[in-house]
Formats: C-alpha cells, sequence, structure tokens
C-alpha cells in the first residue's frame, strides 16, 4: 500500500502531524512576503519536530509533537491563526511567483486542518500519527555515535506519545482503524527491540549505550502498551467508517483543491477503468491467447524474480530505468543523488515497497528504495506468492524511482521556493508517480513487450479501484465487501491484496489522489502542448515534465492555472 510514499506523500503525510508551537506574531503591513514565510516555517518545524528533524534539521532530532489535547488545540489555534495571516496579504499586491506561493502555502494549512479538525483523525485514525525513527538508523547525517544519541532522545519521548495517542484513540472505532493501528504499532515496538539494538551494537560508549538500552526498552514496552489499548477496542469495533459526501467534497477542496462533482469524477474514474480494461484484454490476447483476462494477469505474475531475489533484482532495474529516462530525455535529472536499494524493516513489511527520501535540509545524503521480502518463517509456497511478478516490480520501480517519487523530489528540494521543498501534496506526489507508470510505457519501455504492459495495466486498474471505492466508500454507501469484489474483478487482484486494499479506502479516504492527480496531469499536458507542437506531441513532453516538478507539490489545479495562465481549476 505504500504508506510511506503517501506519507512522504503522502507526504509522505508527514505535514499532518501536530504539536504545539505558539501563536504568530500579528500581522505586521510592513512584513515583506518573504519574511513572513521564513516566519512560518519556523513556526511550523518548532511544532512539528518530526517534521523538522526528517526534512534535516537535527536541531529537533529526537522530539515528538504535543499530541495532549492541550497540544492538538494549540495547534489548531496555531494554523487558524497563521491562516488570517496569509490570507490578510493582499494578493494582487504580490509579484506572480509570490502569490502563487501564498495561495500554495494557504493550501498547506487548510490540508492540515481538515485532517485535524474537520476529520478529527487525531481521536479516530491511528495512521494519522507519525511514529518512525527509520533515519536515525540508516541515514548518514551523522556518525553513528551521534545518531544513537539521537535515536535514544526519541525513545525517551515515546513513552509520553504513546500515552497521549491512547488518550485519544478511545472507542468505538471502526475495525479498519484498529486493524491498522495493530499492523503498525505492535510491529514497531518488536523491530525496536529486535532490531535497533543490532543497528547500535558496536557504539563503544557504555554510558550511552547503558542510556540507549533503558530508554529503548522503555519505548518497547509503551508501544506494546498501545498495541493491547487497541486489541482492548475490539470489543466495540463497528463498520461505521464513511465521512459522508459533504465531508468527502470539502476533503477534496481543502486538501487538494477539487471542486468537481463527485458524480462527474467517478464518472471520470469509470471511463478510465473502462480504457484500462480494454487495453489489458488486447494485451492479453497477445500475451496468453485462449486464456481470460484474470488467468493472464496470473501469467504474468507468475514471472517471478529469478531466486526470489527481489532486493538484488531492483537495483538492476533502477539502473536501467534511469538510464532510459536519460536515453529517451523525459524529464532533466538534477543532481547526482541516488537511491539505494535495501530490505524493508519488518514493522513496514506491508508495503511491498516505498521509498524514503530525505529533505530539503539535508546534503549528499541517499535515498532507501525499500524492498519488503517475504517472512522466511512462512511455507515456500506463501513465499514466492509475496514476490510480486518482475512486470509488477519494474512499474513499482518506476513509481517510486525512476522517475516516479524519488525524481520528483529531486525538483521539489530544489524548489526556488521553501515552502515548495517542504510540502509537497497527496495528489501531486502520488499522481505523479501514477501518471510516470503510463508515460514510461507510451515512451517505450518494455519495447511493446505485451507482458511489461499487463504490469502497468494491473497497476493502473488497482488505482482506478481505489478510486472508485474511495468515493463509494464514503460518499456512496459501498460496503467494505463491494470494494474488496471489486478490487477482485476490476483490478485482478488476490484475495489477500482485495482485502487489505479495501480496508485502506476506510481509513484513508484519499487514496483516490493516484488516479485523480494522474487525470488531472494528463489533461494538463494535453492542454499545454496544445500550444507547442500539438497535444500529442512527445517532442513537447520533456518540456513539460521540467516545468511541473519545478513547482514543488502544491495542489495540481495551482500548477495548471499558473502553468495555462488562467484562474485555477481542477479540469480532468
Amino acid at each position: 500500500m505504500n504508506r510511506r510514499a503517501t506519507l512522504v506523500v503522502t507526504g509522505l503525510l508527514l505535514i499532518s502531524m501536530a504539536g504545539c508551537g505558539g501563536k504568530p506574531p500579528p500581522v505586521v503591513a510592513q512584513d515583506p512576503w518573504p519574511q513572513l514565510v521564513d516566519q512560518w516555517i519556523e513556526s511550523d518545524l518548532k511544532a512539528n519536530p518530526s517534521l523538522a528533524a526528517y526534512q534535516g534539521r537535527h536541531e529537533y532530532d529526537g522530539l515528538l509533537p504535543d499530541w495532549s489535547p492541550a497540544g492538538l488545540q494549540a495547534e489548531t489555534s496555531r494554523l487558524k491563526d497563521w491562516r488570517a495571516r496569509a490570507a490578510a496579504v493582499e494578493g494582487s499586491s504580490l509579484p506572480e511567483a509570490e502569490r502563487f506561493e501564498r495561495d500554495y502555502l494557504l493550501a498547506v494549512i487548510d490540508e492540515r486542518l481538515f485532517w485535524l479538525e474537520s476529520a478529527d483523525w487525531p481521536h479516530r485514525n491511528p495512521e494519522w500519527y507519525y511514529l518512525d525513527p527509520s533515519f536515525y538508523l540508516d541515514r548518514p547525517y551523522a556518525d553513528i555515535e551521534t545518531r544513537m544519541k539521537a535515536y535514544t532522545r526519541w525513545a525517551s519521548n515515546v513513552p509520553a506519545a504513546a500515552a497521549q495517542i491512547q488518550g485519544n484513540l478511545q472507542g468505538p472505532l471502526p475495525k479498519s482503524f484498529i486493524d491498522i493501528g495493530a499492523y503498525t504499532f505492535g510491529p514497531l515496538g518488536k523491530f525496536l527491540q529486535e532490531d535497533v539494538v543490532k543497528v547500535f551494537k558496536d557504539v563503544g560508549d557504555a554510558p550511552a549505550q547503558a542510556e540507549f538500552r533503558k530508554q529503548n526498552a522503555a519505548a518497547a514496552e509503551a508501544l506494546a502498551a498501545l498495541d493491547r489499548h487497541l486489541a482492548s477496542l475490539r470489543a466495540t469495533q463497528t463498520e461505521q467508517f464513511a465521512i459522508g459526501a459533504g465531508l468527502f467534497a470539502k476533503m477534496l477542496h481543502d486538501t487538494e483543491r477539487v471542486d468537481t462533482p463527485l458524480v462527474e469524477l467517478e464518472r471520470m474514474g469509470r471511463e478510465d477503468l473502462e480504457r484500462n480494461l480494454k487495453s489489458l484484454a488486447d494485451a492479453c490476447k497477445a500475451f496468453a491467447a485462449g486464456k481470460s483476462v484474470r488467468q493472464c494477469v496470473q501469467k504474468a505474475n507468475a514471472s517471478k524474480v529469478t531466486g526470489g531475489d527481489a532486493v538484488g533484482y531492483a537495483g538492476k532495474l533502477l539502473a536501467e530505468l534511469k538510464r532510459f529516462v536519460q536515453e529517451k530525455q523525459i524529464v532533466t535529472i538534477p543532481g547526482t543523488e541516488e537511491a539505494k536499494v535495501k530490505q524493508s524493516p519488518p514493522y513496514n513489511s506491508q508495503n511491498s515497497a516505498y521509498i524514503d527520501i530525505p529533505g530539503p535540509y539535508e546534503k549528499d545524503m541517499p535515498s532507501y528504495f525499500n524492498v519488503a521480502a517475504p517472512d522466511p518463517s512462512w511455507s515456500k509456497a506463501k513465499q514466492q506468492d509475496y514476490i510480486p511478478g518482475k512486470a509488477d516490480m519494474e512499474f513499482t520501480a518506476v513509481h517510486e524511482v525512476w522517475p516516479g517519487h524519488f525524481l520528483q523530489y529531486l525538483h521539489s528540494n530544489r524548489s526556488k521556493s521553501m515552502i515548495g521543498r517542504l510540502y509537497v501534496g497527496y495528489a501531486f506526489g502520488e499522481g505523479w508517480a501514477h501518471y510516470a507508470e503510463e508515460m514510461m510505457w507510451e515512451e517505450g519501455l518494455g519495447n511493446g513487450d505485451p507482458e511489461v504492459h499487463i504490469g502497468q495495466l494491473t497497476n493502473a486498474l488497482l488505482r482506478n479501484v481505489r478510486l472508485l471505492s474511495a468515493i463509494g466508500l464514503h460518499a456512496g454507501g459501498m460496503t467494505l465487501e463491494q470494494s474488496r469484489r471489486m478490487f477482485l474483478d476490476a483490478a485482478f487482484q488476490d484475495e489477500g491484496n482485495a482485502e487489505q486494499q479495501a480496508a485502506r479506502g476506510a481509513y484513508d479516504p484519499a487514496y483516490l489522489n493516484y488516479t485523480m492527480g494522474k487525470l488531472m496531469i494528463r489533461r494538463l499536458r494535453a492542454d499545454w502542448c496544445a500550444t507547442r507542437g500539438g497535444a500529442d506531441s512527445k517532442s513537447c513532453w520533456h518540456q513539460f515534465h521540467d516545468a511541473f516538478v519545478s513547482y514543488g507539490g502544491p495542489p495540481i489545479p495551482l500548477v495548471r492555472g499558473a502553468m495555462m495562465g488562467e484562474p485555477a481549476a481542477s479540469v480532468f
């Protein structure tokens, strides 16, 4: 389900975190816009120290947000005060770039307020909380002794944070919400006990080692206690997860500036689903003549990585994909950064693959393409089923690295605007990465091989069904069972993935952003290129891609307005 991508997406959902940074100073007429932006950023990093540390501001290492009732209220007040301050700056008085940045910042704040206040996620959804120490473990921003001390500080703050989360998450909660918490907090506690100790085992500072082990054990126990608390909520769990049509429409506007009626959005999603189903049927005629589409997809998925070494295979894929992007001049690759491949940590192994990218304050740090390996305790058959097919893995690598998330973040981390560097939205990040999959096939990836095309199309169908499930589950009375059936029948998922994808739709209603973002980008490309050689002219694509990713990661309607010289709007 690529949670980290959603997070980094989605942002990383890092920008969803709350804390207490204090109220901003009152509006001062003579404050220039750049100064106001700087003040916002410092206020935001202080309020969200986990975000700050992840983005490379290491004076915040080890700190966690204040998720107490007072802390949540303080964050709500801080965001509302900052929104009023930014909105008070008259847009017409600013140069074009600053006017765009003002609208971008207002969208960032509106997104935060939606999840914090309108959806009330802190009291409903365990997925809202960000507790991930991975960058202390494998990002070499400092020597290992320094990182162990930073991690120790983080671990020392986990018990209080876990208690705050427990206090906020009181029943009854939807079953799928409890499930995602169970998949996260308990395994994270075991990861601390079993894996983190190995990372720092060679640090020779005995007092520091003793303090690390003490705080690490306390953090692991706090996470285990939080896991037990969630288990206790099973007695009152419900299936009442839908946020309703009104709140769903508000989510689209507040988080992505999309105001398209839901009936229209659903219609466009179904049209894209039918387009991809037709293409899949055509590809299957060439790849598996005489077989059903499901049998064809099963045949493609059975083409596994030789020897089961998904991590090693992913490394070879990245080199090939980068070379393809360069040779086809698909988009400019800025800098020399690379994405290294490693195995996903066990607590995040439900994600088949995801990218972890350093923030804009880091310098010369590697990114990590995490690829999950099957549990060695599983049967050989189950391990083999877990390993993705080669074509599926190829488009996962396209999505996560070349030219998906990793390349997009290379550009956003170089944005002229610090707002653009720090805040990449869900539809922009996931929309671009999903758009890249189809675009790479259109550019010739796979040389017309129908098996490769099936890999691209099954990924597209998965995202099509996410869009339809999100709208159906939250605004159309769809049940989880109906969603599960749609993932089985229209996206050709196996039983386990179909169940997981349907459940994700309950606690992540915004996962329609993959297809929604892709559709907006494709329409923008056609309209922008129509005046530069033709809507379908590939000679325009490189120029379009460079222009699009230069904006950082704002709502796509804002990018459309800027690139087309027209009022911002969601156009599909």
